[in-house]
């Protein structure tokens, strides 16, 4: 009797994506291994660890991440298109053991980017595996683009931001998909507007070390709030999130898994990275919850004989 293959389409979300390991860890402890990955920004980052055997390495250090360790990947000058350099994001990958060809690992894996020129959604199936989660996790204004050949590509959560559709394409019979946009919009999602708490250029000068913050300082005027208003970062990632939950719902709609976990983080922003142990846990919260209905899903889908 031939297996039906798992296959995991994990969805963008920057930060709240730590919950994806969650995910993954929960599954891995019932015996539910996926077959193939298919992951877009942080989603393709995440899966990528798991593809090449160092979702471990990636869950320590995330557990370990301060808001020093940010800022050290931080080019604050904003000249390379970001606020966080690409080539950081590639050496750190790189120490982790995310590294060699998409072609060589056991488990198939995709990542999805968008294409800066056309718009048009990119699978990502071969080449160097670091080069294509760089690509798929260039969120516009936070991670600078990436250049492959004549393109320029972007976060592929401008597309595609729960990749069913790319998980069904690696053959997977059963797909489990998680959406990390479920809960995006609405007044909690402007905190300046509603509820007064600091936007992130405060953040950052209140928490990053001394000579990072006096450079930081020189933004801020043009940067912070202005009273009883959103500031740069707030309509940044407001706008981010009303987008990525359109084009979810108008994809889901269209592409549905047969599993979709939806874990509650509607309290953690975008750069929330250093909040990886409480966004972790809503993702291991979310996955128990969904285990019969898995459970109930793969016996339904059993090929016979």
């Amino acid at each position: 009797m031939n297996r039906l293959k798992i296959g995991l389409a994990l969805g963008s979300g920057a930060a709240r994506g730590w919950s994806h390991i969650g995910v993954l860890n929960v599954l891995e402890a019932e015996g539910i291994r996926p077959d193939v990955i298919a992951g877009s920004s942080i989603g393709a980052l995440v899966g990528a660890a798991f593809a090449t055997g160092n979702l471990d390495r990636l869950e320590a250090w995330a557990r370990d991440l301060t808001w020093r360790g940010m800022v050290s990947l931080m080019d604050l000058s904003l000249s390379r298109g970001g606020l966080i350099r690409g080539d950081e994001i590639i050496a750190f990958l790189e120490d982790l053991g995310v590294r060699g060809s998409i072609e060589e690992l056991e488990v198939p894996f995709m990542a999805v980017a968008t294409d800066l020129t056309t718009g048009r959604e990119v699978w990502l199936q071969e080449g160097p595996i670091g080069s294509a989660v760089h690509a798929s996790i260039s969120m516009p204004g936070i991670f600078a683009p990436q250049k492959r050949g004549r393109h320029w590509l972007l976060d592929g959560g401008l597309v595609n931001p729960v990749p069913v559709s790319a998980c069904r394409a690696l053959g997977a019979d059963i797909i489990i998909a998680v959406n990390l946009n479920g809960d995006l919009v609405g007044p909690h999602r402007l905190p300046n507007l509603y509820r007064r708490e600091p936007d992130l250029i405060t953040q950052l000068l209140a928490k990053a070390p001394a000579a990072v913050a006096e450079n930081l300082s020189r933004l801020a005027p043009t940067l912070q709030p202005k009273e009883n208003a959103p500031g740069y970062f707030d309509v940044l990632t407001a706008s981010i999130n009303i987008m990525q939950d359109q084009i979810t719902r108008s994809r889901l709609a269209g592409e549905p898994p047969h599993v979709l976990l939806n874990p509650r983080l509607a309290g953690f922003n975008l750069l929330d990275f250093d909040r990886a142990e409480d966004i972790m846990a809503e993702g291991e919260e979310t996955a128990r919850r969904a285990l019969p209905h898995i459970r109930h899903v793969m016996e339904r889908y059993e090929p016979l004989g």
